[in-house]
């Protein structure tokens, strides 16, 4: 069964192909055009997709060495994300699935990532095969869900707020750092100390044990946030620039450890030994290795996506749409195009 997978839920444009369950083809084409702007212009992000996605397909097909009359199923982003984005994959996969008179999949953005770590299943990286928690992390998302076997799904925690994503993001705008911040956060906390300055960490028990553990799986980094804020009006510019590195791992830790206390409770409470991470920000290097400690702390198999597959692309939405066909799901008819989806447990 050949797949053909579209995403453009944000400002990536992406095609992908999957021959069998394995990706033939991943182009992906990443838009430059908000750095500018601090961030993602909507209209900007529609215009560039309708001028690219003709030719990234076209890529990702002649990279697959396949021709179109030999694709089987169609699928697409169908939300959430930005509506006008959404709608320029969604109608181009829609009508050439109608012209090669072709099965149409919809496929939820979130979803896709949840189930990335399915990606070339079966390969030296193998999917969890049993139940297993998974942290979905990304500029718009931050949940965390308990994954069942036969991939129903049930979300135990979300932000309240800001998501992750939003937190590196917004934070490096303060700081003068440009877009997309996260990764530069990154880059420049490898050479900080994380200890420089105590920033707050909400909703949290500080205990990574399920026993004593206060909280509940929600986040909340709208506060962190503030903190910076105002932290940062209080020193110099002199003072930010000479201890960037130091500010900046000072940031990234009290937005990892939430992350990883959080998921690490999760799975003691619900007695599960597997967790993967997806999402943009799961290519967070802090956050991989955090993870990856805390995991081998307290006997937990950690399960991570490429990092190709991380961030926004289409091989993870041909790879959900292989998922449900290979085991018997039928595609919803019905779906939800708005910027924020509505999550809730699924059996």
């Amino acid at each position: 069964m050949n797949i053909l997978g579209i995403e453009t839920s944000c400002d990536e444009t992406s095609a992908s192909v999957l021959s069998g369950g394995r990706v033939c083809s991943n182009v992906v084409s990443s838009q430059r055009c908000h750095t500018s702007f601090g961030g993602v212009v909507p209209e900007l992000a529609s215009r560039e997709h309708e001028r690219l996605i003709a030719s990234i397909v076209d890529a990702a097909i002649t990279e697959a060495n396949i021709r179109k009359n030999e694709l089987d199923v169609i699928a697409a982003t169908a939300g959430p994300g930005l509506i006008g984005a959404v709608m320029v994959g969604l109608c181009f996969a829609q009508g050439l699935a109608y012209a090669l008179r072709l099965p149409f999949v919809p496929v939820n953005h979130i979803e896709a990532h949840m189930f990335s770590p399915f990606i070339d299943e079966g390969s030296a990286d193998a999917a969890p095969e049993g139940p297993f928690v998974s942290l979905t992390v990304s500029g718009g998302h931050t949940l965390l869900s308990v994954i069942e076997s036969d991939l129903s799904y049930e979300v135990i925690g979300r932000t309240l707020d800001d998501a992750a994503g939003e937190a590196f993001d917004k934070t490096g705008k303060m700081l003068g750092l440009d877009y997309p911040a996260g990764p530069v956060i990154d880059r420049l906390a490898k050479g900080g100390d994380p200890l420089f300055h105590e920033f707050p960490r909400a909703m949290t028990s500080r205990s990574q044990t399920s026993k004593n553990y206060r909280g509940n799986f929600d986040f909340s980094f709208s506060g962190l946030k503030t903190s910076v804020l105002t932290w940062l009006k209080k020193q110099s510019p002199e003072f930010i620039e000479l201890h960037m590195p130091d500010i900046t791992a000072s940031i990234q830790r009290a937005i990892v450890s939430v992350l990883v206390e959080k998921t690490i409770a999760a799975a003691e409470s619900r007695n599960i030994k597997a967790i993967s991470i997806a999402g943009g920000v799961s290519a967070n290097s802090a956050l991989r290795k955090e993870m990856q400690a805390a995991c081998d702390r307290y006997g937990f198999l950690l399960y991570l996506p490429s990092a190709i597959y991380s961030t926004d692309n289409a091989a993870m939405i041909a790879t959900l749409a292989h998922l449900k066909l290979s085991r018997g799901m039928k595609a919803e008819h019905r779906y939800n195009i708005a910027p924020y989806a509505s999550f809730a447990s699924k059996g």
